[in-house]
């Protein structure tokens, strides 16, 4: 192990063949001091963003995917005022057992360039283990150099055949395709949209969204290797998306979501279905309730629901579960984390906001299914009743934890009836609910949960991350029951909507028909 000092920060590239390779790739930290500093800030490329660790604790580290093997030569650290003293560059092939590339002491901050290394993995590694201040460890940029395993390979991967498009709507289409071959291995596939790139996936399936009704696209596919080989286009196929209103826009929804995990630890799912939101990019993120597990404390709120969902915070509106009911004082942690212009825009628990063509309520069902009522009518019922005859847009979407009808653990809740019927009565649209951890999807229903093309649509999206239920006897109007994790995304025009499961894979369980606004 060779000890140096920082005076290697001014030492020049290794060698010319070396390449930068670990830009954008995916990172993993030991911990980050606010969803506002998290570890993919630090290989964006852009050095007014950056990564910083939890304050006031050694050791810190922040781990980067190369994607493949590498032999890596350089590591340049662009250091903000939080600087490592100390600590030591790692490789490893397997991500869990590292081998040291490099021991820093003495360090002054500024940047770091770590030249004529010599390491050979998939994954780089900082640990920390001296701070040079009282705070954490903080980096514009970590900048991993070498030459990739692959780099030799010229051959591109074969042309993606089989392009179609399925469940097409007036603002998303389905696209699948047959995967490609390749020498060494198809690494990912760039998707053309009227012969631009809209996105690069690594499955053989796409859900293009935010496309305009009654309008016609072009779209291809091409497939690129680790080298970065690129095939040619597919032969290209016509979509043409159903007519729908011009006001559109996209939305992700789950609820029960943050368990007591980070994504250090593989079985943790509510930073994987954080990244869904991320593949959705929808306008706002509602979420069902059960934001976190277990009491719903704010250092839970801080250390686990932040570290995934918290990066959607700003366009988040929420509405809160039984679980945020748990903390001393109810409600403590959910109303000191979101604040009270996110938690209580109009004073309370429950409001309502617009967007487009639509009307948007958040309803608290916690107040509806305590064992004991009292004989008035709840305050949020009369407000609700108030807020419906005062609504002007043409749809209308209501969401809270409690779902009347559920084929899951719980069942159904008679005491979200009061809501529901409200809802019925006022021919809401969509009504999205969470408290069961599994999917279902109903059919337009009555208030009795018949069948009626009359009633709302209703979804239980409790799927956002905390352990599943098993679903038990299907209703009479479930349109489609699943026991899985994934993420809602809602396509809303001026007089339709249309929802979609995305599942941990990012492929489409589930899509519903595009319905028009009552």
């Amino acid at each position: 192990m060779l000890v140096v000092g920082v005076s290697v920060g001014n030492a020049t590239a290794g060698t010319t063949a070396d390449v930068l390779l670990s830009r954008q790739k995916p990172v993993l930290t030991s911990s980050n001091e606010s969803s506002s500093f998290t570890g993919d800030k630090a290989v964006d490329g852009n050095t007014s963003t950056r990564w910083a660790s939890a304050e006031g604790s050694d050791p810190q580290w922040i781990r980067v995917d190369l994607g493949q093997p590498a032999s890596v030569s350089r590591v340049k650290l662009t250091w903000e005022a939080a600087y490592g003293k100390a600590y030591r560059i790692e490789v490893s092939d397997d991500g869990t057992n590292f081998t040291t590339i490099k021991s820093v002491t003495g360090g002054n901050g500024a940047t770091d360039d770590l030249t004529g290394l010599s390491g050979h993995g998939r994954f780089v590694r900082l640990v920390g283990t001296q701070r040079g201040t009282s705070y954490g460890y903080s980096l514009f940029e970590l900048e991993a150099y070498g030459t990739l395993d692959s780099s030799g390979d010229t051959q591109a991967p074969s042309v993606p055949t089989g392009l179609t498009a399925t469940a097409v709507t007036a603002t998303t289409a389905n696209l699948s395709w047959t995967a490609s071959t390749d020498n060494v291995g198809v690494s990912g596939y760039d998707v053309l949209r009227d012969g631009v790139v809209v996105t690069t996936v690594s499955g053989t399936q796409y859900n293009d969204s935010g496309l305009t009704g009654d309008t016609s696209y072009q779209y291809s596919v091409r497939a690129r290797d680790l080298a970065g080989n690129l095939s040619a286009a597919s032969a290209p196929i016509t979509v043409k998306t159903a007519v729908g209103g011009t006001g559109s826009f996209v939305l992700a929804a789950a609820g029960d979501i943050a368990d007591q995990c980070t994504a250090s630890s593989s079985d943790c799912i509510h930073p994987k279905t954080a990244n869904l939101v991320d593949l959705i990019k929808p306008a706002n993120v509602i979420t069902m309730g059960d934001n976190q597990y277990d009491d719903a404390h704010l250092s839970d709120f801080q250390n686990y629901y932040d570290k995934s969902w918290g990066r959607f915070k700003s366009i988040t509106k929420p509405i809160p579960g039984n679980h945020e009911t748990y903390d001393d004082p109810s409600y403590n942690g959910y109303d000191k984390y979101f604040g009270s212009a996110i938690a209580k825009p109009l004073g309370k628990r429950y409001y309502s906001w617009e967007k487009g063509n639509w009307h948007f309520i958040a309803l608290d069902s916690n107040d509806f299914v305590k064992e004991s009522k009292a004989l008035a009518e709840p305050a949020q019922l009369t407000w609700l009743k108030a807020d419906l005859a005062a609504n002007t847009k043409g749809c209308i979407a209501a969401y809270y934890h409690h779902p009347r009808f559920s084929s899951g653990d719980h069942g159904d809740n008679a005491g979200a009836a009061q809501l529901w019927d409200v809802l019925v009565g006022a021919k809401v649209d969509l009504v999205l609910n969470g408290h069961d951890h599994h999917y279902e999807r109903f059919l337009p229903q009555n208030k009795s949960g018949v069948a009626d093309p009359n009633g709302p649509v209703e979804i239980i999206g409790g799927t956002g991350g905390k352990e599943l239920y098993p679903p038990k006897t299907a209703h009479p109007t479930t349109a489609k029951l699943l026991e899985t994790f994934g993420v809602l995304k809602l396509s809303m025009t001026d007089t339709t909507f249309q929802s979609q499961l995305i599942n941990l894979d990012q492929q489409v369980l589930d899509s519903s028909p595009t319905y028009t606004c009552h």
